[in-house]
């Protein structure tokens, strides 16, 4: 017995509301935020997506946005997320305000917490996504992985 699965766009207002924070952190309107979340993750995935945004985390009062980017950054650095996944919240985190200055203290930072590989991965992201830089890093480097990289003074 097969119970139909919802769609993403026959959403709740928290859903609704998810999705909005979808555009919002992609940087594009609602229904290319649907589109390419779909196209990632299929529209199951995206509609429990929806109203897991829709909640406090992403529309509560306590937190701002700039706070908001910097908790997902190093999130998606824990669990060593270094693509285009991370390159939204930079983008993100640099659109309230964390200027290159910062998003790189941040990953000297999650070092001390999670040790040297991924956040130091995570520094190609930065430096890739980094305004102007016409992908500075290539996605081949030693960088890419991070179990390649090589420990702090042995480079």
């Amino acid at each position: 017995m097969n119970t139909p699965v919802p769609r993403a766009t026959s959403a709740s207002t928290r859903a609704r509301a998810g999705r909005a924070v979808y555009a919002r952190n992609f940087g594009v309107d609602e229904n290319t935020a649907e589109r390419l979340m779909a196209e990632r993750a299929g529209e199951v995935y995206v509609a429990e997506a929806y109203e897991a945004a829709g909640g406090p985390g992403w529309n509560g009062d306590s937190l701002t946005g700039r706070d908001r980017g910097i908790a997902v950054i190093a999130a998606l650095v824990a669990s060593h997320v270094i693509d285009e996944r991370l390159d939204v919240y930079l983008d993100l985190a640099r659109r309230n305000g964390v200027d290159e200055n910062g998003l790189v203290q941040l990953m000297i930072l999650l070092t001390a917490y999670l040790g040297q590989p991924y956040p130091s991965a995570a520094m190609g992201a930065v430096r890739r996504t980094e305004p102007g830089s016409h992908d500075r890093v290539a996605d081949d480097t030693p960088w890419a992985d991070a179990h390649d990289v090589p420990p702090c003074g042995d480079a």
